[in-house]
């Protein structure tokens, strides 16, 4: 029976799980890597599916109607997101967007008819940047308690505090994983940006096996600023850091810190030689984020209790977004 839809919202999730066969047999791996290609959402990343439900949690509670803003902050792939679901849906999107992503994000962002802001742009954000190190989470409350607070025509959706946020990966990119595999499913691996997606998957996979190990991605200390280099040359972007290295203040609240086993520290250069390395053994373009997480696998798989497991990877959105970055301009 054919099918034809009617909605890019109809085609969010439901995303493939495939084996790096070819990159597991280059690398002499002992384990299955498996990832979960989040590139074949309508958008090509992982971030439609917070679009969507935030958008569509913000209409049921009769937030948005015909004319309202949507306004959210992101490094890239939520902002891409959200323009192309306010564009489906008939809603203004203006997003505040970090100043450092590719030239491909802001392209296509406005591609949708959207508005973006770069952070530095704004003085009342670039004051609270300056004043906290570069704090995104408290420019954020920034934006939220002074700049759109109690403004009827703007809806800030704040990925970074909806609940929203992780509750559909519990509803569905957990779900997914479940049923694809058939339940069998040892170690989950994701990069943490918002928190979202490790903290909804992996309370969905928690609930069916307790036994399954959750690990969450960090940047290393020299993918990240510092006093002596405020700009690293090298970044994963959209991929944050979550342990000790900062204040709890500055962790974001749609990050459940009691759902991980364990959290590992990963450099930009050994998550982009990842990306170029399976790019060439099985035809696959993913973004820095995806390289990260599957870097920080590999080094698991490596482990001996983990030889024959089975390890899924959250690979969170397409390399044809960095081709004008380190990446791949190298």
């Amino acid at each position: 029976m054919g099918k034809i839809n009617k909605s890019i919202t109809e085609l969010v999730g439901k995303t493939p799980l495939l084996e790096l066969t070819n990159y597991e047999a280059k690398e002499n791996i002992p384990a299955e890597l498996i990832v979960k290609v989040e590139y074949f959402n309508p958008n090509q990343s992982v971030k439609d599916r917070i679009a969507l439900a935030m958008i569509e949690d913000a209409e049921k509670r009769g937030l948005l109607r015909p004319g309202v803003t949507i306004v959210d902050t992101t490094s890239g792939n939520t902002g891409i997101g959200l323009a192309a679901i306010a564009a489906a849906k008939g809603y203004p999107f203006r997003v505040y967007i970090q100043d450092q992503v590719s030239e491909e994000r802001f392209k296509s962002i406005h591609a949708f008819g959207a508005e973006t802001i770069k952070l530095s742009d704004d003085p009342g954000v670039k004051k609270i940047l300056d004043e906290t190190g570069g704090d995104f989470v408290a420019a954020i409350r920034y934006l939220e308690n002074e700049v759109f607070a109690d403004n009827p025509d703007v809806v800030f959706v704040n990925q970074i505090g909806n609940p929203a946020n992780p509750n559909i990966h519990y509803l569905t990119t957990g779900p997914e994983i479940w049923e694809d595999t058939e339940g069998k499913v040892d170690i989950f691996v994701s990069a943490v940006g918002t928190g979202g997606t490790i903290s909804g998957t992996g309370k969905f996979l928690k609930e069916k096996n307790p036994d399954i190990q959750i690990i969450g991605v960090e940047p290393g200390p020299d993918s990240l600023p510092s006093e002596e280099h405020p700009q690293p040359e090298h970044e994963i972007t959209g991929v944050h850091p979550f342990s000790e290295k900062i204040p709890r203040e500055m962790i974001p609240p749609t990050l459940d810190q009691n759902i991980y086993d364990e959290i590992i520290d990963v450099e930009a250069l050994d998550a982009y030689e990842v990306v170029r390395k399976i790019a060439k053994t099985d035809g696959i373009l993913l973004g820095e984020s995806s390289g990260a997480a599957i870097y920080a696998a590999t080094q698991v798989a490596r482990r001996p209790e983990n030889k024959g497991k089975r390890i899924v990877v959250i690979a969170a959105d397409s390399g044809l977004r960095y081709l004008s970055t380190a990446l791949f301009g190298e």
